[in-house]
């Protein structure tokens, strides 16, 4: 299937998308790393998930050529789930690497979507004052 969220996330971690014995395993951790993006405010407001490759890449980003970076980051944090790289310098790049797109992809939400962490306090209506101070 073409534009398949699993089976691009599986040909970038190098398994060939007809092999299906780690799809489990691959859809657990793409499942994680929507819940990732959905706590940085990125996706659907009800969250996303996957069962199988019939999903795409367009029902999660849609027409949007700005996050065309999800599809790095969905290989980077994978990969680090499903099979970390042995050698210390190469994950701190790749933790690098996803710090990097978190950030960009914040960036790209704040702009679309930013909401003012100090609101003015709410106002409250005028009520009447309590029976003892209207004698």
């Amino acid at each position: 299937m073409p534009n398949s969220i699993l089976d691009d996330v599986k040909k970038l971690l190098g398994i060939d998308p007809s092999y299906t014995a780690f799809d489990t395993d691959v859809i657990i951790h793409i499942n994680s790393v929507f819940t990732i993006l959905h706590d940085l405010g990125i996706g659907p407001t009800d969250g996303f998930m996957i069962m199988d490759n019939a999903v795409t890449w367009d029902a999660f980003v849609g027409t949007d050529l700005n996050l065309n970076s999800i599809k790095s980051y969905f290989f980077l944090r994978v990969r680090m789930l499903f099979d970390p790289p042995t050698t210390s310098f190469v994950i701190e790049s790749m933790n690098k690497q996803i710090e990097e797109l978190e950030w960009r992809l914040s960036v790209k939400r704040e702009g679309e979507s930013w909401t003012d962490p100090n609101p003015p306090p709410p106002t409250f209506p005028e009520t009447e004052p309590p029976w003892w101070e209207i004698f």
